[in-house]
């Protein structure tokens, strides 16, 4: 069914990265989800108010916050499919993590209501009236909202939308919801006891659980999340099979929301290699990463020495003395500026957030252990937070 609605609503489905596309993916998700969780409200509304269930009640306004997820929805993909402008330069993607949050808030607030109307459904008991229709209407709008989890999980990952996964957890929460509810249906005439509010407070609990877990989600993306490992070694593999580059440092990835990836990193090259020549490859780097994954790439070029002896022999020695501090501490950019009374050794330390030691701990523990080295060392450390990566190398510098 998600393949064929897909196929009649949907031009040039494959071209995710499209903006107009994912605008007709969020389009079609949300005028089925405003469609659907409207029909659910209405017949679980009619339902619960004639037989007197606050648990079928509750389950039809949660279904009706749906409906108004499904409208917030729909105008965000219209929003955040606006070009970028002088106020917005990198777009308005971020549009889709902003309305996540307002459906997970009032999601959150329909769940204390709910609770509130199934505490006081607990205090004054009273069966409801068990119908078969009721029963029904139930079973229905479990099979509805499996299907609808199914339909926003599969769109969510092809446009890799939080908004659509967001709605598709949701889905998931409501099947669960009202499974509850319809137990309480069916068990409370025979048990002759009134499981009504018992299970609005279960349904309420679901529904309360489903928006902490949106806004869990919408937030780490707004804070900014590490790319996945996926990423980082796509990116790393990119980088490493050009001939020039050496090594690779400093990976940083910014998200400003779906298809809107910027990147930068530092590559290492060969110091006697025409600067030029180098130039030409990194740009040309960038447009193949561009093309090929839809990031946006800045490469910084960093030329490092390679036919220097003693410069290689030090850089082994300073990167073995770094990691007798600390195992996960690497350390890249090394070069020595000699001079008649002294030597400065001048590198960079990637430095994990596991680490135990403060900056200045680091820095005079790094200091110390060079001048063991030879007293005319001075070592001039500067300290990296691991953003992304530790320094990838292509092969050992020898």
């Amino acid at each position: 069914m998600t393949n064929l609605l897909v196929k009649l609503f949907i031009r040039n489905a494959d071209d995710t990265t499209n903006g107009k596309v994912r605008q007709a993916y969020g389009q079609l998700t949300g005028i089925v989800g405003i469609v659907m969780n409207a029909l659910l409200f209405a017949g679980k509304f009619i339902v619960g108010t004639v037989s007197g269930s606050v648990s079928i009640a509750a389950d039809a306004v949660n279904n009706l916050s749906d409906a108004g997820s499904s409208v917030i929805s729909l105008l965000s993909f219209k929003l955040a499919g606006k070009p970028a402008d002088e106020d917005h330069p990198f777009g308005h993607a971020r549009i889709e993590y902003i309305a996540s949050l307002a459906v997970a808030f009032i999601i959150l607030l329909l769940g204390f209501e709910l609770i509130k109307s199934s505490f006081d459904k607990i205090l004054h008991p009273g069966l409801a009236a068990f119908s078969w229709v009721s029963v029904g209407v139930l079973a229905a709008s479990i099979l509805v909202k499996l299907w609808l989890f199914a339909f926003n999980r599969a769109i969510g990952r092809r446009i890799d939308s939080v908004v659509m996964q967001a709605t598709a957890a949701d889905s998931l929460s409501d099947v669960l919801a009202t499974g509850a509810v319809l137990l309480s249906t069916i068990l409370s005439p025979l048990i002759h006891i009134s499981l009504d509010g018992y299970m609005g407070v279960v349904v309420a609990g679901f529904i309360m659980w489903s928006a902490v877990g949106i806004l869990r989600q919408t937030m780490n993306k707004l804070l900014g999340e590490a790319p996945t490992q996926e990423t980082q070694e796509m990116l790393a593999r990119h980088l490493l099979r050009h001939e020039g580059v050496l090594s690779i440092h400093d990976l940083v990835v910014h998200s400003y929301g779906p298809g809107r990836t910027f990147a930068s990193v530092h590559v290492e090259v060969d110091a006697r290699e025409d600067i030029l020549k180098s130039h030409d490859m990194i740009d040309n780097i960038e447009r193949e990463v561009l093309l090929d994954h839809g990031i946006q790439l800045v490469i910084h070029l960093d030329p490092v020495v390679t036919d220097d002896e003693q410069v290689n022999a030090l850089r082994e020695q300073v990167r073995g003395l770094v990691q007798d501090i600390d195992p996960e501490l690497s350390m890249h950019d090394f070069r020595v500026v000699k001079g008649e009374t002294h030597s400065n050794l001048i590198f960079d330390v990637v430095v994990p957030h596991s680490c135990s030691l403060n900056d200045k701990e680091l820095t005079r523990a790094i200091i110390r252990r060079v001048k063991e080295l030879d007293e005319r060392y001075f070592a001039v450390v500067t300290l990296d937070r691991t953003y992304v990566t530790r320094p990838s190398h292509k092969t050992k510098m020898n």
